[in-house]
């Protein structure tokens, strides 16, 4: 059974960078074909893809996103990492790290001063 926990803090200023880490286990995050995701939602909007690293630390990012987001991951502690530079009160959000169909239980991430 894969299971997914985020952390990370739950309020993050403006201009600053936001740091998530997602922990897996039951299954190695090398392990062939798979992929893992981070996905967030907005008060009040839809889900939102963010970028993928693959079993192989290959990296995808949003076109909307790919600017400010940085993914990598910790293979020794079966860990990935999501970093989202330059942030505003647009990126409160709910992020959740994902592994379809398995997904993290999410953490609200709220921008203010």
């Amino acid at each position: 059974q894969v299971q997914l926990q985020e952390s990370g803090p739950g309020l993050v200023k403006p201009s600053q960078t936001l740091s998530l880490t997602c922990a897996v286990s039951g299954v190695s995050i090398t392990r062939n074909s798979y992929y893992w995701d981070w996905i967030r939602q907005p008060p009040g909007k839809g889900l939102e893809w963010m970028g993928t690293i693959t079993y192989s630390g290959s990296t995808s990012y949003s076109p909307s996103l790919k600017s400010r987001t940085s993914i990598s991951w910790d293979t020794s502690k079966n860990q990935f990492t999501l970093q989202l530079t330059s942030v505003t009160p647009e990126d409160t959000a709910v992020y959740y790290c994902v592994r379809v169909p398995n997904w993290g239980q999410g953490t609200q991430v709220t921008v203010s001063s």
